[in-house]
């Protein structure tokens, strides 16, 4: 499929440029990209791709994409001194530090809350195709995706191969649960419930609040948060009703309501056919993970035939494990992209 030869609207413009590169603090820029996306769903769409790179110029270039709360904004450099989402991936040291390769990232289109139509999991990942077209990149040494960035990291294998040499899908398969389905259905009526009462952010942070349960496991709960409740004003408030109530709120400063619905109903609308992924890919799964059931993470590496390997932690952080288990899926990284035999 070829998308680039007339959807590109424009060249990119970088907005910040640090051009000193060494070993502890490389390199870093930032731009946006005004691109004509045919889209599954919603027809044809100007939209506009914001991008981050960290790296030196000539380095090999990695795709990193995380949750659909993730953003372009990956980890912390000189010219970006905020911590990134995923700062404890990527850092010196690291198997993905920019001191050796160049980190790539975008904020998912939809996510700023003006595109109000379904997105599809194949529309991201042709938004980064058009992406690395206007940037001259012809070929991504690896696509690393987390959660929903695996979905997409999954469609960008089977819609755009010659562009990819290899991906690493951590808890995110070729389809979503049922079970998972059924919990992100609950968060959107919350959120739909909290919009009938003109109260959007109190329906977000419920559904947020919601998601977090979904995230984490029991027993992470029950050695946290086994306390006995305390009575307030009358009321039962049991012991992880602050942690809930914190989650909620940060979710809510910086998310717009109508970017978690698109995307969340993304995850849903996701489908991509194993047979149709040519690229070695290293499947990352986590047994508690209740959103991602280590038996689909199985399948997917069985109906890539060959192609696909399987790793698979035990932690009580269920499908947040790649957030929290950081040394653990950096040795996994290590593994597949520095050493020969990783997917070879």
């Amino acid at each position: 499929m070829s998308l680039v030869n007339a959807a590109l609207s424009s060249e990119p413009h970088p907005v910040s440029v640090n051009t000193g590169f060494h070993r502890s603090h490389p390199s870093a820029s930032r731009g946006e990209v005004a691109v004509r996306l045919p889209m599954r769903y919603a027809g044809e769409r100007d939209l506009m791709l914001r991008y981050e790179l960290q790296g030196g110029v000539d380095m090999p270039v990695i795709f990193v994409a995380g949750g659909i709360s993730a953003h372009r904004h990956v980890s912390e450099s000189t010219v970006f001194p905020e911590p990134g989402w995923a700062n404890a991936l990527v850092a010196p040291g690291r198997a993905l530090s920019p001191s050796h390769c160049r980190i790539l990232a975008f904020d998912y289109i939809g996510a700023d809350g003006e595109l109000d139509a379904p997105i599809d999991s194949a529309d991201q990942a042709d938004a980064i195709a058009l992406l690395l077209e206007s940037l001259g990149i012809d070929r991504l040494r690896a696509f690393v995706g987390y959660s929903y960035g695996a979905m997409v990291g999954l469609q960008f294998a089977a819609r755009h191969p010659q562009r990819l040499s290899r991906l690493v899908a951590v808890s995110g398969v070729h389809r979503p649960h049922p079970y998972a389905a059924a919990w992100r259905a609950l968060q959107r009526r919350a959120v739909a419930l909290g919009q009938l009462q003109c109260a959007d952010d109190q329906g977000l942070a419920l559904a947020r609040q919601f998601a977090m349960l979904s995230y984490r496991t029991p027993e992470e709960f029950d050695e946290r948060f086994d306390q006995a409740p305390v009575i307030i004003n009358g009321r039962v408030r049991c012991a992880a009703e602050d942690y809930l109530d914190v989650a909620g709120l940060r979710y809510v400063a910086r998310t717009p309501v109508t970017a978690f619905l698109r995307l969340s109903e993304s995850i849903d609308l996701h489908r991509v056919e194993p047979k149709d992924i040519r690229t070695p890919t290293m499947v990352v799964a986590v047994e508690s993970d209740r959103l991602v059931p280590l038996a689909d993470s199985v399948l997917l590496v069985e109906k890539l035939a060959g192609r696909g390997h399987l790793r698979v932690l035990r932690s009580p952080y269920g499908h947040d494990a790649f957030l929290k288990e950081t040394e653990r899926v950096d040795a996994i990284l290590a593994n597949v992209l520095r050493h020969d035999g990783g997917l070879e």
